[in-house]
């Protein structure tokens, strides 16, 4: 009898416990939401635990409780937070980000990386404010992987919103004198140079009308540090902005005493050469990126264009094939491809050319409305 008392006492409060604790759950909830509101924050933070104890599915308390311990700086509490998030449908984009930031600031640097990779491949998801800080903490961390120009072009599309701080500026300093170094450990005797490269990219990116301002800067970089690698190279991407292909020639030029092997100063000029249809020097020029950098897309790319201006079809079609393999998102390959199958009467293959270069090129204008090329678009450190 004493079994079936205790028995019957166990399953009676088994279904006690069940009844209440989801009214408990949502009263914890509800103080969770009114501290968070009024600004409670160690209330808030500690219902908030609490409410996730009792649910674990509770998404957007994971939510508010990895916010408000990142807002405390508490990292590493705020990544263990976010990481339940991960197989959320709400949250999922935005943790990412989150998680990003977290790693970053915990110095776990490639891990950081790979976090803001996963959340671009999410589709950027987040709050203004949230993107914009995001965006800004994967530049830095794609400089100092060394994909100066994913960097860049970054740090271009939040360089309206943000405008001229001295943090943006010392990171797309970096960036344009391909220098692979975080803001917080590079060396002191190059803030000078880091803060007139910034300041020249800076102004480029963020409207035409300051160009001059731009002009200004690049000048002065010049002048201080006319032997440094990447400082004409940099003067001479600010002149093709401008239109201005003479005085663009005439940098890439120098930069190419100082650094022979410079890739993107030897695609540049041969794009140059193409136009004017100089196409021995451009060849030379084109092969000569390739041998410098066998992986770079855009030396493979240009060099397809100049056989195809020779008509060398095959040849074309090889260096442009490669180019695809190694940049498989560039509009600009793509588009080749297509005129070289098309005159090769590849006609299935122009046609599904011509509509991957057509796509590539919609995403890009939605994605990037204040994009800013400066230099190829895939490369590898110097």
């Amino acid at each position: 009898m004493r079994s079936i008392i205790l028995g019957l006492l166990v399953v009676f409060s088994m279904k006690a416990s069940a009844a209440t604790t989801p009214a408990h759950f949502e009263a914890v909830a509800r103080q969770a939401e009114r501290a968070r509101v009024q600004e409670h924050v160690s209330d808030a933070i500690r219902l908030y635990r609490e409410g996730t104890d009792l649910r674990s599915s509770w998404a957007d308390g994971w939510w508010y409780l990895g916010s408000l311990l990142y807002d405390q700086d508490r990292f590493a509490e705020a990544t263990a937070a976010f990481q339940h998030l991960l197989a959320s449908t709400t949250h999922r984009g935005p943790a990412y980000a989150f998680l990003g930031l977290c790693e970053y600031e915990t110095g776990k640097d490639d891990d950081a990386l790979a976090q803001f990779r996963a959340w671009a491949a999410a589709g950027w998801a987040g709050t203004p404010e949230l993107r914009d800080v995001a965006v800004f903490h994967f530049a830095l961390l794609l400089t100092r992987e060394g994909r100066f120009i994913e960097s860049l072009y970054l740090l271009a599309t939040v360089a309206p919103r943000l405008g001229d701080v001295p943090e943006l500026s010392e990171a797309m300093g970096l960036a344009s004198l391909r220098m692979r170094y975080l803001p917080e450990n590079y060396p002191p005797e190059l803030r000078e140079r880091v803060w007139l490269a910034g300041k020249t990219a800076l102004y480029a990116a963020q409207s035409p009308r300051n160009f001059a301002r731009a002009d200004e800067f690049a000048a002065r970089l010049e002048g201080r540090y006319p032997e440094q690698p990447e400082v004409h190279y940099l003067r001479g991407t600010i002149y093709t902005f401008q239109g201005k292909t003479m005085e663009a020639e005439r940098e890439y030029r120098e930069e190419l005493k100082i650094s022979p092997n410079h890739v993107s100063a030897l695609v540049a000029l041969t794009e140059i050469d193409i136009e004017k249809a100089d196409l021995a020097e451009a060849g030379l020029l084109a092969r000569r990126a390739v041998g410098a950098d066998s992986r770079n897309a855009e030396a493979h790319h240009q060099l397809g264009r100049v056989f195809l201006a020779n008509g060398d079809l095959d040849a074309s079609l090889s260096e442009l094939e490669t180019a695809k393999q190694l940049a498989p998102d560039s509009p600009g390959v793509r588009s080749h491809l297509a005129m070289v199958y098309g005159k090769l009467g590849r006609t299935r293959e122009a046609k599904a050319e011509s509509a991957a270069f057509l796509t590539l090129k919609n995403k890009e204008d939605v994605m990037a409305p204040a994009k800013v090329k400066l230099g190829e678009t895939q490369e590898k450190a110097h």
